[in-house]
């Protein structure tokens, strides 16, 4: 994948595709995109020690701790020099899926990874990861299956923040159960329809 560009366009083609750490991996369903542009993003204040990574080259992860409890994954995109990433915020479990379980304790399949932590933990991505390179290391995107479902892509704002909440930066896999909780609005309202 093309991570030199838009953070935007690179969180929607982030849908779909596979994030692999070790034996387990799970198919993106939700991402957030983040520019230094807007206050809600780490890289709004410029270069610091700790958002170094952001600022640097496209295609690696930025891993920082939320809360000082979860360890929360990003791609960083654009050029060097910009600070922009995309959160991955849910996963569809595809592989280690009894690793996953006993790294998560006792939860519901459709809770296993459903959110930004759920799926750190369940993957086992820790700060050590921070820096490492998406393409060819320790943890991979890797390009959406050529015989994969194709998604449909809604988008709404963004959750869990409380500046810039207003933009509409969330991109969600419509057909996944395991999005994250609010949906947005469409995805909200295809269910509903569908009862």
């Amino acid at each position: 994948m093309n991570y030199a560009r838009s953070v935007h366009e690179v969180a929607r083609d982030l849908i779909g595709t596979t994030l692999r750490h070790g034996e387990t991996a799970g198919r993106i369903v939700e991402v957030e995109s983040y520019h230094q542009e807007e206050p809600a993003a780490h890289s709004f204040i410029g270069p610091r020690p700790r958002t170094e990574v952001l600022f640097g080259p496209p295609g690696h992860a930025y891993v920082y701790r939320s809360y000082g409890i979860h360890a929360l994954l990003n791609a960083v995109a654009e050029e060097p020099g910009v600070g922009a990433a995309v959160l991955i915020r849910a996963i569809e479990p595809l592989a280690g899926i009894d690793v996953m379980r006993m790294r998560r304790g006792a939860v519901r399949d459709e809770e296993l990874t459903n959110g930004p932590g759920k799926l750190t933990e369940a993957l086992a991505v820790g700060l050590e990861l921070n820096g490492a390179r998406l393409e060819d290391g320790p943890i991979r995107i890797e390009p959406r299956p050529a015989d994969a479902r194709e998604p449909e892509i809604v988008t709404g704002t963004r959750i869990g923040i409380t500046k810039a909440v207003e933009l509409p930066w969330r991109f969600c896999d419509a057909t996944s159960r395991w999005v994250s909780r609010p949906w947005p609005a469409a995805m909200r309202a295809a269910a509903l329809a569908a009862r």
